[in-house]
């Protein structure tokens, strides 16, 4: 009983209600008579939302009997009338609001809910959406209403006598104003105000904190509001740099690393050197574009209010927000390119409304930083070239009225002889950047759907091959056809992995090697110089559930320039080939043979067959590969890559089972090269071939490969082929001799 309230309601009937209830702010006025205090009230049967289910529940309004006393009415919270979460108190009306209107009458309000996709920060205020219906609607926006919203201070200056500010990093933040109020109240804001934020999903906080959310929603810029005296100076300098400077002092600086703050959450963030804050004379006080610091918050007790409107970088407010976990709806904003020129607009607006929700005093000064103006953009609008990117022809007069409904401006000086405009685009639509986004704006307000269904009348471009993309895909199809499965790896990898191919050589320089800024980890910090790491930590994953593997990739690797941004990037082809010969079946039987050189060279020699090439294979060495199972592969007299078993120490390294590993990486660029070079076609000899067999013998040093190329070369033109099919070593050649017979 002691927490409960009897009160009598008065709500338009023929008798007053008797109510009990026990809301915290009437607890005080119990005993007090005449307080005419307008609520939200409901009678008997009404559906509310029930404020203690933790699901989503209505209720029915039932009478009841409470400590002996009928009751059958209540007043009521926010939450049990589904306008917020809030049930801690009731409603309070303003005073005029009318006894016994209907409370829906009285709010009197819609809301609607957008789905905006992309990065369309102009589409996130009133004003953006009602420019948007404007158009849409061939209405013009009201007047009266954008001049209560383009109130501009007298004067803008860089150095105001309230603030010291500085920006040390223009590119991170194009432009800073402030604005300062001098005695404000803080307390709770107008219930018009609240109702509005909460219809936007925004919990009200005080008056000073809720105007600028307030201001927020109608401009699109969001604002952040510092306790003026809790910002301190800069720190007195020496005697050489000069002396300290008295006022407050507001610094836009990148974080030092490992600098922390409290944010307004209570949670304490940690910042890296790519982070921006806000910082005063003594550290930071807020984190750009994200969320405001606990220390310098608005509170019950702030008289002076510096408010911040600035502009930030928008990829680095969402790698901030993203890094440290923490979203806001200035981070939503921001994060999508919001007008520098705002700024100045919404600290007016604000200014103005603080001063007349708060009773507070406006400077007549904004400090204002705006390093990083943009001249203004000017873009060539072509009629023809719209009717040809759209299908249609749209009269002039209504490209222009579309334009112009939309704040483009249209230069009066447009040259009519050539039926070109001038279009000046406003410093809102700042995704507009190229004639074809014109067109795109004429086409939707026009509406898509009063676009005719019609066939393809334009003439079709003319068509090239494109032999890099073909290449690839043909050498794709040409493995696949030989049992072989593609994979796609990372091309971010980590250094000490190509290390590993060099199990006996130096080891690879990072200096040489690209490595990312800000990487995810470890693991992924280096821009890959060959596939073979990957395609192997693929196969020693892959062989923990299969015994046999044959599989390739083709990607790109990058390999720095000196004196250049960007690197080389050209494209491999990586194969790695272990387990037995054959997959297991039953037509395989018993025959667990290892895969072994010979048939990852077979495997090239289709692929080199299918491209239409002879390649030709010569002893090659390479730290990755075994000492004598090792070939240098070359197409047309360049070398195009190596190729051989795997050395048992790179095995090892990698963690592959103690089995022959073959693999090989190509130049794919250079092998497709000399597929797409032209063929010289030839009749066909009109007499049958001829074949001989021909033994040779010569010193066991002696490659097969070079007496081949011999004999091809001494018979040229008359021999077309040169095939070695037999090797002999024994008593009739001698020691240290062998026979070769060719065919």
């Amino acid at each position: 009983a002691d927490r409960l309230v009897l009160a009598e309601v008065e709500y338009g009937g023929a008798e007053t209600e008797v109510v009990v209830s026990g809301p915290p702010s009437l607890l005080p006025l119990r005993g007090q008579s005449d307080l005419h205090l307008r609520v939200a009230f409901a009678l008997e049967s009404v559906r509310l939302w029930d404020p203690y289910s933790e699901e989503p529940r209505i209720r029915k309004l039932k009478k009841a009997r409470i400590r002996g006393i009928p009751s059958r009415a209540m007043v009521c919270s926010e939450k049990e009338l589904g306008l917020s979460d809030e049930h801690e108190d009731i409603i309070y009306l303003p005073d005029d609001a009318p006894v016994g209107t209907p409370l829906v009458e009285y709010l009197g309000d819609v809301v609607l809910e957008f789905d905006i996709k992309g990065p369309f920060a102009h589409l996130y205020s009133v004003i953006g959406i009602a420019r948007e219906v404007a158009a849409l609607l061939d209405v013009p926006l009201k007047r009266d209403a954008l001049e209560v919203l383009e109130r501009y201070p007298a004067e803008l200056t860089p150095t105001p006598d309230f603030l010291a500010l500085e920006i040390t990093d223009p590119d991170l933040c194009p432009r800073y104003s402030a604005a300062f109020i001098r005695g404000v109240k803080v307390e709770p804001s107008p219930f018009w105000m609240q109702m509005r934020l909460r219809r936007a999903g925004m919990r009200p906080i005080n008056n000073i904190v809720d105007i600028t959310n307030y201001v927020m929603l109608e401009l699109g810029q969001p604002l952040h509001a510092f306790d003026y005296h809790l910002l301190r100076p800069r720190p007195a300098l020496s005697d050489a740099e000069g002396p300290g400077d008295d006022r407050p002092a507001i610094i836009v600086r990148r974080a030092r690393p490992g600098e922390q703050m409290m944010t307004l959450d209570g949670e304490l963030r940690t910042f890296d050197e790519e982070m921006l804050l806000i910082t005063d004379g003594g550290g930071p006080v807020a984190v750009a574009g994200v969320m405001g610091g606990l220390e310098s918050e608005v509170t019950e007790t702030t008289s002076d209010v510096l408010l911040e409107s600035a502009n930030f970088y928008f990829l680095n407010i969402r790698r901030t927000s993203r890094l440290l976990g923490l979203t806001s709806d200035a981070s939503q904003r921001f994060g999508r390119r919001v007008d520098p020129e705002l700024t100045v607009r919404a600290a007016a607006r604000a200014a103005h409304l603080m001063a007349e929700l708060a009773g507070g005093t406006v400077e007549p000064v904004i400090g204002d930083l705006y390093p990083g103006r943009q001249p203004q953009r000017v873009l060539e609008f072509d009629p023809a070239y719209a009717a040809r990117v759209l299908g249609i022809e749209i009269p002039t007069d209504e490209i222009v009225r579309i334009l112009t409904s939309l704040e483009f401006q249209i230069a009066e000086s447009a040259n009519r002889r050539v039926g070109k405009y001038q279009v000046s685009v406003p410093s809102h639509r700042l995704d507009v950047t190229r004639p074809i986004d014109l067109v795109e704006e004429v086409g939707r307000v026009w509406g898509y759907d009063r676009f005719p269904t019609t066939l393809l009348r334009d003439e079709l471009p003319p068509q090239r091959a494109n032999l890099r993309l073909e290449g690839a895909e043909r050498v794709r199809d040409l493995l696949v056809g030989c049992g072989l499965d593609e994979v796609i790896t990372y091309s971010l990898v980590n250094i000490e992995d190509e290390r590993k191919l060099r199990p006996q050589g130096p080891p690879p320089d990072p200096a040489s090697y690209l490595r990312v800024r800000n990487p995810l980890s470890a693991e992924r910090a280096y821009l890959r110089q060959t596939l073979l790491p990957s395609l192997l930590h693929t196969a020693r994953e892959n062989l923990r559930f299969l015994d046999r593997l044959a599989i390739f990739e083709i990607g790109a690797v990058y390999l720095p320039v000196e004196g250049q941004a960007l690197p080389n990037e050209p494209r491999r082809l990586a194969i790695v080939m272990t387990g037995p010969r054959e997959a297991r079946s039953w037509l395989a039987g018993q025959d667990r043979t290892p895969i072994e050189f010979y048939d990852l060279k077979g495997v090239v020699e289709a692929l080199l067959a299918g491209l239409g090439l002879e390649g030709t294979f010569e002893p090659g060495e390479h730290p990755a590969f075994h000492p004598g199972r090792c070939a240098q592969v070359s197409v047309g007299g360049e070398s195009i890559g190596v190729m051989g078993e795997l050395h048992p120490l790179v095995r090892e390294a990698f963690d592959l089972p103690a089995q022959p590993v073959c693999a090989l990486e190509f130049d794919l660029d250079r092998l497709l090269a000399a597929w797409s070079a032209p063929s010289r076609m030839v009749p066909i000899s009109i007499h049958p071939p001829v074949y001989e067999d021909l033994a040779v013998v010569v010193e066991e040093g002696m490659p097969a490969l070079r007496v081949r190329d011999l004999i091809a070369k001494t018979g040229a033109p008359l021999v077309r082929s040169v095939v070695l099919f037999d090797v002999y070593r024994g008593e009739q050649v001698g020691a240290g001799r062998k026979s070769l017979a060719y065919r």
